[in-house]
């Protein structure tokens, strides 16, 4: 017999257990990939499982969180079903504390939930989404996009303080760095003789590269003082950081917090120098824009 308190937390888990399996029923249901459709039916099988295993405490049906089968199947076919899922699961994460609570009351709990879980992680790994393999290339042109536009952008405010000015010379330098690393990271994928695809990899380059470029160059078009815009596109460059450093530290299990920081130092350091420099040049030069 359970008391209330364990009770209420299997209840949580069934809910959480039944919720997870009709989202991925949702997910291989909409994927055209075979094997993924097949890795996403087995994980869903596995979840109803885990669903069954509770209610033999319970002895009673829970019914799914609709909001949250909304919400990550919706995020799952934006962002890709790898981040979609391992999104979800890291909100599981807090949940083993409280099964280690269960195990205390159920001591055969424990391993079976260290089971299925380990199981869970060996099907998630066999999941092949074309968005993670070129994941690489994004990065790539992301990094340059951020680190080479935001020091230029702050060296051309200084340098000719007319924002117009500064977004079409940005503008340019970005379209063209974009065609230049697009080129290059198609030269070094065919080079390398690997299972990417060089001119997919140079176009998640050169878009991942142009995307950034707008979004840094936005602020010049939309506002006047060419300072205002300057600190904007300095706020447009850490949020881009921070998305994309998040996408990555979940989709591919990497630490958030130190590459965020290492990014964001890089891109601010290089701005400031760039400022530094545009303000010597213009100074020595004695031009007047």
């Amino acid at each position: 017999m359970l008391n209330e308190e364990v009770e209420k937390i299997i209840l949580n888990a069934q809910r959480n257990e039944i919720t997870e399996h009709f989202i991925y029923e949702y997910l291989a249901r909409s994927v055209k990939d075979i094997h993924n459709r097949e890795v996403l039916k087995r994980i869903a099988d596995d979840e109803l499982r885990h669903y069954n295993f509770w209610r033999e405490y319970t002895h009673k049906d829970v019914k799914p969180s609709r909001l949250n089968i909304w919400k990550y199947s919706l995020i799952s076919r934006i962002f890709g079903i790898t981040f979609g899922i391992k999104l979800m699961e890291k909100g599981e994460e807090k949940a083993q504390a409280i099964y280690e609570r269960i195990s205390e009351s159920l001591p055969e709990a424990r391993s079976i939930v260290k089971e299925e879980d380990e199981h869970e992680g060996k099907l998630m790994s066999l999941i092949d989404e074309e968005g993670l393999r070129y994941v690489g290339s994004m990065v790539l042109g992301l990094n340059d996009a951020l680190v080479e536009l935001t020091g230029a952008l702050a060296g051309f405010t200084f340098a000719l303080e007319n924002t117009r000015l500064i977004a079409m010379t940005g503008l340019i330098t970005g379209v063209a760095a974009a065609l230049s690393m697009a080129t290059s990271e198609y030269l070094s994928t065919k080079s390398e003789g690997n299972s990417k695809n060089p001119l997919k990899a140079a176009l998640y380059t050169g878009v991942a590269y142009i995307l950034t470029v707008l979004f840094l160059i936005a602020p010049y078009l939309l506002l006047i003082d060419a300072y205002v815009c300057l600190s904007s596109t300095i706020v447009n460059a850490i949020i881009v950081i921070f998305l994309f450093t998040f996408y990555i530290s979940v989709a591919r299990d990497l630490p958030f917090k130190r590459r965020f920081l290492e990014m964001t130092i890089i891109s601010l350091g290089i701005a400031a120098v760039t400022f530094m420099i545009g303000s010597l040049i213009k100074t020595v030069l004695n031009v007047e824009v």
